[in-house]
């Protein structure tokens, strides 16, 4: 007959806390979702270097009045003597580059480049900003009610996202701003422009945001956190407010950065087109505008708002695209 193993004190009364110890003492804690897609953002380099595009590039547009004011930058002064009389070309290489000038002139009128690009910043982004704000409070709402209650509601919904799919967007933008010249709504000049391009493009770009959470809630609604909310008596908007939207941010959020960008291409091609912001306010896509006449003369005055729209449209799709990987990495 074996004898009985005897344990000790010490191990027989083990704390959880001293299991759970891993390699050198250190306890291990648990992580939120929140901070596990963080470590999974910040793992992808290339999201990073978007997002650190993004981050500058609000910054300069929040700040692009005291940036003229503290470097002595005006974007709507003109230089004659920096421009060539005969050929109306800047004087010196690649479009007048230089110290007091780092992107060179405009051809014609002599205005600094740099200053009408801090300039424009700001209107494209608010733009955007504004027009995604409002097309992600649409959709969502609309994409939520569809999703969720079904039946006649959801194929009226449905019916109304096809009709603005297909209406002709572009041609109804170009229609409205070119009729709100003067004053409207109590407002007048800028920001009436400014209101009526987030209203025309925020209005009219809902119906996909909307589609891809009623989607998602038609796959939600089914879930056992849902019934179990029923079961205990909740009802319809408790039940959209407090289970469904918390767990649709995701989603959201990742769509709302890839609009973005699709946004400030759209507000640049209604400037590009005339009907967008007006001049003397600088914005890209005017600045694009003015130099399709004047590219064989100057191309460095098309190049460089190109370029920044370019790399700003490039930093948010990569903040987006890493975004959505962060938060769902079963997507990729």
């Amino acid at each position: 007959m074996t004898a009985p193993i005897e344990t000790t004190g010490s191990a027989a009364q083990a704390q959880p806390e001293a299991v759970l110890e891993g390699a050198g003492g250190k306890q291990i804690e648990g992580r939120s979702l929140g901070r596990i897609a963080w470590t999974r953002f910040k793992r992808d380099k290339v999201a990073l270097t978007g997002a650190v595009i993004v981050t500058l590039l609000i910054l300069v547009a929040v700040l692009s009045k005291p940036i003229q004011a503290v470097f002595g930058l005006d974007p709507n002064a003109f230089n004659q003597d920096l421009v060539d009389p005969q050929l109306l070309a800047p004087k010196g290489s690649f479009g007048g580059i230089s110290w007091d000038h780092p992107l060179g002139v405009e051809p014609q009128t002599g205005r600094d480049i740099l200053a009408r690009i801090i300039e424009g910043s700001w209107v494209s982004l608010v733009v955007a900003a504004g027009s995604t704000m409002l097309s992600v409070v649409i959709g969502v709402v609309m994409g939520v009610v569809a999703g969720f209650y079904g039946g006649w509601v959801d194929s009226a919904i449905s019916r109304m996202m096809d009709t603005f799919l297909a209406f002709p967007l572009l041609l109804f933008a170009i229609s409205i701003s070119a009729s709100l010249q003067g004053s409207a709504f109590g407002l007048s000049g800028l920001s009436l422009r400014i209101a009526v391009l987030i209203f025309v493009i925020g209005f009219f770009s809902w119906p996909y945001i909307g589609r891809i959470v009623r989607a998602q809630t038609l796959s939600l609604r089914e879930r056992e956190f849902v019934e179990a909310a029923r079961s205990l008596g909740a009802r319809g908007p408790f039940i959209l407010f407090r289970e469904l939207l918390p767990n649709l941010i995701a989603p959201i959020l990742v769509y709302a950065t890839l609009l973005i960008p699709t946004n400030i291409l759209f507000e640049a091609s209604l400037s590009f087109l005339g009907v967008g912001i007006a001049p003397p306010q600088a914005s890209w896509g005017g600045m694009l505008s003015t130099a399709v006449d004047l590219y064989e003369v100057d191309p460095m005055f098309m190049v460089i708002p190109g370029m920044a729209i370019f790399i700003t449209v490039l930093a948010f799709n990569l903040l987006g695209d890493g975004l959505r990987d962060a938060l769902d990495p079963r997507g990729k």
